[in-house]
């Protein structure tokens, strides 16, 4: 087994998702659910984004050029999508409680993806596939999805330990943070597709 390959693709896509900063922001979106709740959107989320970047892995680069889509342009969509959740966070109502059909919804937008999923990750396990040589390197870098994916859930999972210590009183001071957070994420992720789109067309012959 390559371990240095593996090493490289754990560690990188481990800073890109930054599970603890993953952290205020889970424990905004899913303050005001139980235990059990909370789990299962951790769940939830850690399984939606892996299928998402495997999915993306085995053929993203074929589905984008069938779509005639630049990957700026999915940067620029995952930005105005935490632009949404930061907004609901920072005016309070994603404090309010949810159905099981909004539990599901948190998990799998925008904690699944593009929070977890986003375009950062993508993109690197992208150019690793590409860069693959055999069969085994392949599969090493599928077992560093794997790896990081399940420090993800470890991280989530145990994230009700601090709901426990912060009450509701510091629960809401932190879903403001994060929105405040989230908001400006989500301003570098559009501005950082601008770029991208306007190096793209000055460079293109």
């Amino acid at each position: 087994m390559n371990l240095k390959l593996l090493g490289e693709v754990f560690v990188t896509l481990l800073v890109i998702v930054d599970p603890p900063g993953m952290v205020p922001v889970f424990l905004a979106l899913t303050g005001t659910m139980d235990g059990r709740a909370r789990m299962k959107a951790g769940t939830q989320a850690v399984l939606l984004a892996l299928g998402v970047i495997v999915g993306f892995a085995v053929a993203g680069q074929t589905l984008l050029d069938y779509l005639h889509v630049e990957l700026p342009a999915l940067q620029g969509a995952g930005g105005l999508l935490l632009i949404l959740v930061a907004l609901q966070l920072l005016t309070g109502k994603a404090d309010e409680p949810s159905d099981q059909g909004g539990t599901t919804n948190v998990a799998l937008v925008p904690i699944g993806t593009p929070l977890l999923a986003g375009p950062g990750a993508i993109v690197a396990t992208m150019l690793f596939v590409q860069r693959a040589e055999s069969a085994d390197e392949y599969l090493v870098i599928g077992i560093g999805i794997l790896l990081v994916m399940l420090a993800v859930w470890l991280v989530l999972r145990f994230s009700g330990v601090i709901v426990k210590l912060l009450r509701p009183a510091g629960i809401e001071v932190l879903t403001r943070i994060a929105g405040l957070l989230l908001a400006a994420i989500a301003v570098q992720l559009i501005a950082d597709a601008i770029d991208a789109f306007v190096q793209l067309y000055i460079n293109a012959p």
